[in-house]
């Protein structure tokens, strides 16, 4: 190994709360973007060349995404600045104050896990660490979302993380701050569980989350869980084909006073409005909806703080894509294409799970054109992955193919995307 000295702090870091090296590559990328606009390029074998020792001291602006994922500087995590050697005879100050730092915390630790044993009597404080922790699990959960989405896995990870972090109210004594923010924690969890079951079409599993999200994001207070609950909400009913729930939900979230303090939320509860109004064929309310949405996003302060999962997805290219389904749900095949492009021009690298429901909408406003050859092409452009494994995707390309059948009966293009769709299934 080139003489390179293991990175003992930051394994111990990784285990104490719970990442897997791709784990982590997840969570810094996301947090390299919120801190630059672009997508890190980490993966699992960045993070075990950091636990190997082979990278010592990362690049500045990497640093301060693992930084912001762990609450921790970067030596305490055991990098070394460049220009500085371990020493074993002569440790720094710095070096030295973070051993006895981590000997502290160790000790702490250990501390709380007597408290906590039973038959103890000393509870052990629950802090804002504790709430930290959680946090950035969130993160990790949001970035395996955007790429895979609809998971049951994903589903009952969320959901389980949400159980850890309503166990923390009962593990000891706490603040009424920390009460709200763990309680916040658990809503969010349980939001991410419902909408992954939303993603998957499994929607019994989402209402039962959704009663559990909604209960806890009233015992935190706070205001962007309960709008991203219920327009969760909104979205699952208009999903179902239920357009008078999902405006009676999605109305729920628009009323709460975050919409009127950020334009941003305002923008996403007017955009989803707009998606629903198209499933219920309402041509002149999604018009003005989405003319309201977009009003709305350029008046936002884009410096403004924001939670994470508002930040890794709303956008111009989520707009474009709420504004895509409802124009296919009006039968408005050009003005739905026109949506279309705009979104995947626009789309993060990391929205890997949007990329392929924009990419199989515009087949579908493509074929409906009566571009059969454009609309195969198109349709052919996404993932194996995506098209066997994400129940949305499949049913969407199911019903393209039965479109094109329909409308191409015999033709070549038929026969292409027959092979095409069956080569999928045997290389999943």
């Amino acid at each position: 190994m080139n003489g390179a000295t293991r990175n003992t702090a930051l394994e111990a870091w990784m285990n104490q709360h719970g990442y897997s090296s791709n784990g982590l590559a997840e969570a810094v990328n996301l947090a390299l973007e919120r801190l630059t606009g672009r997508t890190g390029g980490l993966d699992g074998s960045s993070i075990r060349d950091w636990k190997a020792g082979r990278v010592r001291w990362p690049k500045s602006a990497t640093r301060k995404a693992l930084e912001d994922v762990s609450g921790l500087p970067a030596t305490a995590l055991g990098f070394v600045p460049r220009g500085r050697t371990h020493s074993a005879s002569a440790p720094s100050q710095e070096e030295s104050d973070s051993v006895k730092r981590r000997s502290l915390v160790g000790g702490i630790a250990a501390a709380a896990a007597v408290a906590a044993a039973p038959g103890t009597t000393s509870p052990r404080r629950v802090g804002m660490s504790d709430v930290t922790r959680l946090q950035n699990r969130f993160v990790e959960v949001v970035a395996r979302d955007h790429r895979h989405g609809g998971e049951r896995d994903l589903e009952q990870r969320a959901a389980a993380l949400a159980d850890e972090a309503l166990n923390l109210q009962n593990a000891g004594s706490a603040t009424q701050r920390v009460r709200s923010n763990l309680y916040a924690a658990a809503a969010a969890f349980r939001s991410s569980a419902m909408w992954a079951a939303i993603d998957g079409r499994r929607y019994d599993d989402a209402r039962a989350h959704m009663r559990e999200a909604q209960a806890l994001a009233e015992m935190s207070g706070d205001q962007a869980i309960k709008f991203r609950i219920w327009s969760h909400a909104g979205t699952m009913y208009r999903h179902m084909g239920r357009p008078a729930d999902a405006l009676a939900a999605n109305d729920v979230a628009r009323s709460l006073h975050i919409t009127r303090r950020d334009p941003m939320f305002a923008s996403l509860g007017l955009a989803r409005q707009g998606a629903i109004q198209g499933v219920a064929q309402d041509r002149t309310g999604a018009r003005r909806a989405f003319d309201q949405a977009q009003e709305a996003m350029l008046r936002a302060d884009p410096d403004a703080y924001r939670p994470v999962w508002m930040l890794a997805f709303y956008d111009q290219a989520e707009l474009d894509s709420l504004a895509l389904s409802a124009y296919l749900s009006l039968g408005d095949y050009q003005t739905a294409e026109f949506h279309a492009h705009r979104c995947l021009s626009a789309l993060r690298p990391h929205m890997a799970r949007s990329r392929a429901i924009a990419t199989t909408r515009l087949a579908h406003a493509q074929l409906a054109q009566g571009e059969a050859e454009t609309a195969t092409v198109t349709a052919m452009k996404v993932s194996a992955d995506a098209a066997t494994q994400h129940a949305r995707v499949s049913r969407m390309l199911q019903e393209f193919g039965a479109a094109l059948r329909a409308t191409a009966s015999g033709s070549r293009v038929v026969r292409t995307w027959t092979e095409h769709a069956a080569a999928w299934r045997t290389t999943v």
